[in-house]
């Protein structure tokens, strides 16, 4: 059994965007619209886990009031998500 590339995140949004389509087009049958809905599904909680962990990671770099530069963990409202 061959084992499966992990997508990139811009790869995962295009293939969800691409089921949407498909399945929005009427042409599926019902079984394989549910089983292209459960794999949009894990996609997108899969850039979601994504997203989490880029945004832990972002920091912005402000100056002190020493002058020094100082690693500071960027602040996101949840609204912004």
């Amino acid at each position: 059994m061959a084992t499966k590339k992990k997508l990139t995140f811009e790869q995962q949004l295009e293939a969800v965007e691409a089921l949407i389509s498909g399945m929005e087009s009427g042409s599926m049958p019902l079984e394989e619209s549910m089983r292209r809905y459960e794999e949009g599904m894990a996609m997108i909680a899969s850039m979601e886990k994504e997203l989490q962990s880029a945004q832990q990671r972002l920091t912005v770099i402000r100056r002190s009031a020493e002058g020094e530069d100082e690693e500071v963990p960027l602040e996101v409202d949840d609204e912004e998500l």
